[in-house]
């Protein structure tokens, strides 16, 4: 395996872009650097050869971008249902299903959730793409997903710990 590779390369700069997303505390700040992972993503799993992830990827900085718009259900279920149809179409194997399962998740933390349940599934989507990228070969996006999870992790954390201040602050 070529560390090096262009398609390597651009899955190393989806790496940074997602460790500095996942820091992020405000939302919108979040999801508008996730998306701009997302777009790197694209080009890493298109060279790799998964199309499906590829499109994936790009659909999710679509929605990315949208969902710092609107909270439109019906955004939502064009998000989902697209996802769904061509990443099956798109689909090579099994291991299709951690793309799609990533890309549903996410649609559904970009619309529909905030704060730490915004995280908390976007943790889940982290766990499908972590999966899609060890079975894909992609070595940027293996590391890139396990220092997101811990990363994200470590968020949720300070996230909810903050959380418990304000709630023994009240009483």
């Amino acid at each position: 395996m070529d560390f090096t590779s262009p398609a390597q390369l651009v899955g190393y700069l989806a790496f940074v872009l997602g460790v500095i997303a996942f820091i992020q505390r405000i939302d919108w700040k979040l999801k508008t650097l996730i998306a701009v992972e997302c777009l790197a993503y694209t080009v890493h799993f298109a060279w790799l050869g998964n199309n499906a992830a590829s499109f994936s990827a790009a659909l999710s900085a679509v929605r990315m971008f949208v969902s710092l718009k609107t909270r439109s259900p019906w955004l939502a279920g064009f998000f989902l249902a697209a996802n769904l149809i061509v990443g099956v179409y798109l689909a090579h194997g099994w291991t299709a299903v951690f793309a799609i399962a990533a890309g549903c998740s996410g649609t559904w933390a970009a619309f529909f959730l905030s704060g730490l349940k915004l995280r908390g599934l976007l943790f889940f989507a982290t766990l499908c793409w972590l999966s899609n990228n060890i079975a894909t070969g992609s070595i940027g996006g293996t590391l890139l997903e396990t220092i997101i999870a811990l990363v994200n992790g470590n968020t949720m954390w300070r996230l909810w710990r903050a959380q418990k201040v304000k709630v023994r602050e009240k009483e």
